[in-house]
């Protein structure tokens, strides 16, 4: 058995690094991945909010949220840029009527997480003029 020890003890380093490399390799790939979310939301809020109103909301209040098109007029849709209708809402009621639709609006609820709807909020209040 003292052969086996010399053997154990010969690699024990080697043990110890190879758990020390798996562990920190592990380490990186969690705040790599941490960083990415992170960054994708912070910087790239304004551009995901964007790329949802134009696949959700544009068709009717159009891309620059002015409802000037044939069809947003036929819908009656609402004109997000109005300084008048800007000051009148909370950010509740717009996030209440994203998520429940509102009239001929349709819900996007269960369409969209919550946080894709807080940021269509605030796109919302970013297109006032």
């Amino acid at each position: 058995m003292v052969e086996g020890d010399d053997v154990k003890e010969k690699f024990k380093p080697v043990v110890i690094s190879l758990a020390v490399l798996a562990i920190s390799g592990v380490a990186f790939f969690i705040a790599g991945a941490a960083s990415r979310e992170g960054s994708a939301s912070a910087n790239g809020a304004g551009g995901d909010a964007a790329s949802v109103y134009n696949s959700k909301c544009a068709d009717c209040h159009g891309r620059d949220g002015r409802a000037r098109s044939m069809h947003a007029k036929h819908e009656h849709a609402r004109d997000l840029t109005s300084a008048e209708w800007q000051d009148s809402v909370s950010d509740e009621r717009i996030y209440n009527s994203i998520s429940n639709g509102k009239g001929k609006m349709p819900a996007f609820k269960k369409k969209l997480s919550d946080s894709q709807i807080d940021e269509l909020v605030s796109y919302v209040r970013r297109l006032r003029k």
